[in-house]
């Protein structure tokens, strides 16, 4: 019997989705609820799965297609799954290693038929067999910088396992031959660049930085992060005392946590922080909930859960639904310093960068201190420059004394 494989719901208000990856080939034996086609939404990834165990017939898409919720994506035969695992697995490996040399741009073994088009890129260019990677990424699939990592591991640019390129195919390393390579923006890639030239169009823009000592930080972490971590389970990071800080100031300079909205602005009596995480497709934003009601533990734990599944790609709409006030952390990729820009419809961002030890005076003597840049960039139509240098000196005392965030001070 022939199911169809559809589109599944994607969200609220979300109607369509491009087709980012094919998961399995036709021949290919699933299981019930095994992933089938990767689905690039405006926010997140997400996956659909095969509702029957069976064999895959036909694909109806290819990637790059827009597709609606409820199309059809391939056709599944039922029954198909049992008898793959004695001759039919056979024979399905024995099709795929037939169709395997029209696809040796991508890898040279089975298991690079499931790649990304970035991965396949990556298998090319470092000239490694992606057979003998162990995948990080879901489902142990293969990730760029898993690739990027064996070819360095491996020191070796191009090992003899590697394909040999066709021999009708000119040696770039010989000829100097300049290359371009077009690759179409990802619906999420479409989506960021949007809505970040939206808030530019739309809102009046402004940042003012200030600097951090710290020491206190980096005392309380060293102090207490083998006694946070064997009873909360989880490493005690810089995230949680910025997010502590955050609250402190948009709670004493509400229009910080505001929006406009037409002609009104709105107000929360809460604070929502949309945390920046780095995602193999872009930059995506899920939310840490009631911030204010949450302890260092709690909103460590959540900021870790978020990164995992960013990597994995398994982050939902309902994780980056709202937010009311964003913090970006560019230091972990050593940005010194930066002008974020905001998330709409959200009126200001929290830039975090790296710490490094610079001279400072205190108490009339140059002395030297592990010191933070940070930024906050604002809608100037609701906030205005009074507001924002003092919810920046609020987090910047905060963290200069964390004390603060106990006393709520």
């Amino acid at each position: 019997m022939a199911t169809e494989i559809k589109v599944p719901t994607l969200g609220e208000s979300v109607t369509e989705a491009s087709i980012g990856e094919l998961l399995k080939n036709v021949g290919d034996a699933v299981a019930v609820d095994e992933p089938i086609v990767s689905l690039e939404t405006d926010k997140v990834a997400v996956e659909a799965p095969s509702p029957v165990a069976g064999v895959i017939t036909e694909f109806k898409v290819a990637v790059g297609d827009t597709v609606e919720v409820g199309a059809v994506l391939a056709i599944v035969e039922e029954g198909g799954a049992p008898a793959a695992k004695g001759e039919e697995a056979g024979r399905a490996a024995e099709q795929r290693e037939e169709g395997q040399e029209e696809r040796a741009e991508a890898a040279t073994s089975d298991a690079s038929q499931t790649l990304s088009p970035a991965v396949r890129r990556a298998v090319l260019e470092h000239g490694v067999d992606p057979s003998t990677i162990k995948g990080t990424g879901k489902d142990g699939r293969l990730t760029k910088e898993d690739v990027i990592a064996a070819a360095k591991a491996k020191g070796d640019p191009a090992p003899a396992s590697a394909p040999a390129p066709a021999a009708s195919a000119p040696a770039p390393a010989a000829s100097g031959e300049r290359r371009e390579e077009r690759v179409k923006m990802t619906r999420m890639r479409q989506t960021i660049a949007k809505r970040l030239k939206g808030a530019q169009d739309n809102a009046a823009l402004l940042t003012t930085f200030n600097d951090v000592d710290m020491s206190a930080v980096i005392e309380a972490r060293t102090k207490y992060k083998d006694l946070f971590a064997k009873k909360h389970d989880i490493r005690l990071g810089f995230m949680g005392f910025f997010a502590k800080a955050a609250c402190l100031a948009l709670k004493d300079v509400p229009a910080v946590n505001a929006y406009i909205e037409g002609d009104e602005i709105v107000y929360h009596d809460y604070v929502d922080i949309s945390v920046a995480v780095s995602a193999p497709n872009g930059l995506v934003v899920p939310v840490i909930r009631d911030a204010q009601d949450k302890g260092f533990a709690r909103i460590e734990k959540d900021i870790a859960d978020f990164g995992k599944r960013a990597k994995e790609g398994t982050l939902t709409m309902e994780d980056m639904k709202g937010g009311t006030f964003t913090i970006s952390n560019g230091g972990v990729f050593g940005s010194l310093m930066s002008t974020p820009i905001i998330n709409p419809p959200q009126s200001a961002v929290l830039g975090l960068h790296r710490i490094e030890d610079r001279p400072v005076v205190v108490n009339g003597e140059i002395v030297i201190r592990p010191m933070m840049y940070i930024a906050l960039s604002y809608d100037h139509r609701l906030i205005d420059g009074r507001e924002a240098v003092t919810a920046l000196k609020i987090i910047k005392e905060a963290i200069e004394d964390p004390t603060r965030m106990l006393i709520d001070l």
